[in-house]
């Protein structure tokens, strides 16, 4: 830290022993000045002279007064503007006490408004050197009373820029502070909605195999005795499809690792070119599925294949649990125009998905899947029987952030 810096850091840790420095530092000018006169003839000349007690008192309560100028600034210029003033009524000659009050002017100036810096200014101007023109023992044309018009005002001004320079670098400071802010919430928002997208993968992953599992399962118990081949063939479904969520579960969950951490799986994401192997997985679990597809030779942003695939994934699942055993599905996939549509029906007769398992979290999590692509998703009962899932999905990215969700 450099000897300016350390300076200031003790000027703002001590500021009254600060001005008491700076008002025995007035007090030495005001005292030097006072032992000298200048005459004017044919050229300047400097002359020593006696100050009396008086002036001597005078500068040494205009100094004192200094030591207070940021407790009561408008106080102290009231009282350096008196001692000014009756140092021109009585003076003679004259000392410098004026000095006093240029400083208490600065002060007042940069702690203060500027409008009010111009009328205290104007107002001590006129008082301290109408009082020196009209009362003084000199001409009132003398530079010595012009002098003292001279120095307060250039007081007024140095304080006013020095507050106009106080108040820019408080309004930078500020913005960068609420810039700063700005980036905090943004990277807490961010990580809220990782999380948020996290969990719906967790969701889906789990609420679909879990869903498999628990009906092979059913499956294997009921023909355990009578049937054990159909029994095995049940068993040989629960464990691939445990292997399969367990996958899926550790490609998921590893985007929680730290940098630190063992490098995460890298297999991509799921997508519609799994949508065979993922209606197979219901057939196998009893579920007739009929998929009609249309969008051949679309290429899908990531993103929206993710999201049509757990869309699909997540409907098929809740037509497992709550469409009834008998239940058929139908799943299409269509390319319409610039957008692509996922629809998922069921003549089913148990429960719909409103139903939904876990408070809804299925039907939820479609909703901000799709909502985060800027698309649509419709869902209700079928008239006659069943559930209708509908999403349209557009293929160009219009999240807010312009930024892939994926």
């Amino acid at each position: 830290m450099s000897t300016l810096a350390r300076a200031r850091c003790q000027a703002k840790a001590h500021p009254l022993a600060m001005d008491a420095v700076l008002a025995a530092a007035v007090l030495v000018c005001m005292v030097a000045g006072s032992f000298v006169e200048p005459r004017h003839r044919d050229s300047v000349n400097w002359v020593l002279r006696t100050p009396d007690l008086l002036s001597l008192l005078l500068m040494t309560l205009g100094a004192v007064a200094l030591v207070f100028r940021r407790r009561a600034p408008m106080a102290v210029l009231a009282l350096t503007g008196t001692l000014s003033v009756i140092e021109s009524l009585t003076g003679d000659p004259r000392t410098p006490v004026a000095m006093s009050a240029v400083i208490a002017l600065y002060t007042v100036a940069s702690t203060t408004d500027r409008p009010t810096t111009w009328r205290v200014g104007l107002l001590t101007m006129t008082v301290l050197t109408g009082a020196a023109m009209a009362a003084g023992p000199l001409p009132w044309y003398a530079q010595e009373n012009l002098g003292i018009f001279a120095w307060t005002g250039i007081g007024a001004t140095a304080g006013d820029a020095v507050r106009s320079r106080r108040a820019f670098v408080q309004a930078i400071r500020e913005r960068a502070e609420r810039a700063e802010r700005t980036r905090e919430e943004e990277a807490r928002r961010r990580v809220a909605e990782e999380r948020l997208r996290i969990a719906r993968d967790l969701h889906d992953v789990v609420a679909h195999h879990i869903a498999l599992v628990n009906v092979q399962a059913g499956v294997a118990a009921h023909v355990m005795d009578k049937r054990p081949d159909q029994a095995k063939e049940a068993l040989a479904h629960v464990r691939e499809a445990s292997r399969s969520a367990l996958g899926e579960l550790r490609a998921t969950v590893g985007l929680l690792r730290q940098s630190g951490d063992p490098e995460a799986p890298t297999e991509p994401a799921p997508g519609l070119d799994r949508l065979d192997e993922l209606t197979g997985t219901f057939r196998s679990a009893g579920l007739h599925v009929e998929v009609a597809r249309a969008d051949q030779g679309t290429t899908l942003p990531a993103a929206v294949d993710l999201a049509a695939y757990r869309i699909i994934q997540e409907a098929l699942t809740n037509v497992q649990k709550h469409a009834g055993p008998q239940a058929k599905a139908e799943v299409s996939v269509v390319r319409v125009g610039p957008n692509i549509e996922i629809t998922v029906l069921d003549d089913g007769s148990g429960e719909n998905e409103t139903q939904d398992s876990g408070g809804g979290h299925g039907l939820l999590g479609m909703r901000e899947r799709v909502s985060a692509l800027r698309g649509t998703l419709t869902t209700g009962p079928r008239y006659g029987g069943g559930f209708r899932v509908h999403a349209i999905l557009p293929l160009k990215n219009r999240t807010p952030t312009g930024e892939d969700p994926a």
